[in-house]
């Protein structure tokens, strides 16, 4: 048994940015939730649909763990990333850790939580470590999912071993702070121009500003793509809106992060970034409030609506990262 002391759960609302919070605030580094996703670079969009899913996704921020990168490069933090197909292995990589007294955070599929409000596969999930006994583990996971929680050791192993999209092997890591760590301040420019320059220019259709558009045109055939419209796309609105997957979440976030950055720099460009992120993350809500009602009503107006909407998020976000991108 053991048991990291000085953890702080917050109130906070994205899984990775929780667990980043947790591990840099135990080692003095506090950073608001939204700086975090900010500096990581951590906002994207992507329509993904192939023939082995049950329904579309949106997803709307850069792929799990690349934001633990991103921040990790920005901020030349030390992150230690382990990984094994070894449950014996995974075990023995997290426990000397927590018995130094270091939080770890753990990527895993949510699904065998026994907290976890609803059993649906995410093998992108991540959560800070803090202890164990005997039988459970203590962890800090989102608000949403009750902050500070525990599981069985039994469903850990079975969230780490998770095997399918977005999975990894039995992934820990641990982030150490420089003592020469740069302004965070410093690397806000540089955050917002990379972040900016990724969603103007996708490789694929299914990616950034033409993501959105293709999703504007996609979600219009929804109630044809699901044979059970009442379940698949109020989940996919409650995703949307709840989980950050495409909805408002992470456009609220980079909202707040903008207008944080402007108590540090008094920029045009940044105030219209900030101004078209606002009236973004209200249109995304209206979307999801529109799939939620037309999958309740089989209502096929309600995702030509929604459709229009992503056409004009479509726009408004490309204006936005254009404006951004001039800050460099």
């Amino acid at each position: 048994m053991a048991t990291v002391t000085g953890i702080e759960a917050r109130s906070s609302q994205h899984c990775e940015t929780t667990t980043l919070g947790v591990l840099l605030r135990h080692q003095g580094l506090d950073l608001s939730e939204p700086m975090l996703f900010g500096l990581g670079a951590g906002l994207s969009f992507i329509y993904w649909d192939s023939k082995n899913m049950g329904f579309p996704f949106l997803g709307g921020r850069v792929k799990p763990f690349d934001l633990s990168r991103n921040l990790a490069n920005r901020l030349g933090l030390e992150l230690l990333v382990q990984e094994t197909t070894s449950p014996r292995r995974a075990w023995e990589n997290v426990v000397p850790l927590i018995d130094s007294g270091r939080p770890v955070g753990l990527q895993l599929d949510s699904y065998y939580l026994d907290y976890f409000g609803s059993k649906v596969h995410f093998g992108g999930h991540v959560v800070a470590m803090h202890g164990y006994d005997d039988h459970n583990a203590y962890l800090v996971d989102t608000d949403q999912q009750g902050g500070t929680v525990s599981t069985s050791l039994t469903s850990l192993a079975q969230a780490r071993a998770a095997r399918g999209p977005m999975t990894a092997k039995h992934r820990s890591f641990t982030l150490t702070v420089p003592r020469n760590l740069p302004s965070p301040q410093s690397q806000i420019i540089p955050a917002i121009t990379a972040c900016a320059h990724a969603f103007l220019n996708p490789p694929i259709a299914n990616l950034g500003h033409r993501g959105i558009e293709k999703a504007g045109k996609l979600v219009r055939t929804w109630l044809q793509r699901t044979d059970n419209p009442q379940r698949d796309l109020p989940q996919a609105a409650l995703l949307m809106e709840k989980a950050g997957t495409g909805g408002a979440l992470f456009r609220n976030f980079y909202r707040d992060f903008l207008a944080e950055c402007s108590h540090f720099l008094d920029r045009s460009h940044l105030r219209t970034g900030h101004e078209l992120y606002t009236e973004a993350a209200a249109l995304w809500t209206e979307v999801a409030a529109l799939i939620a009602k037309a999958g309740e009503s089989d209502n096929e107006q309600c995702l030509i609506q929604a459709g229009t909407i992503l056409c004009d998020l479509s726009r408004i976000e490309r204006e936005a990262m254009q404006a951004l991108n001039c800050l460099a």
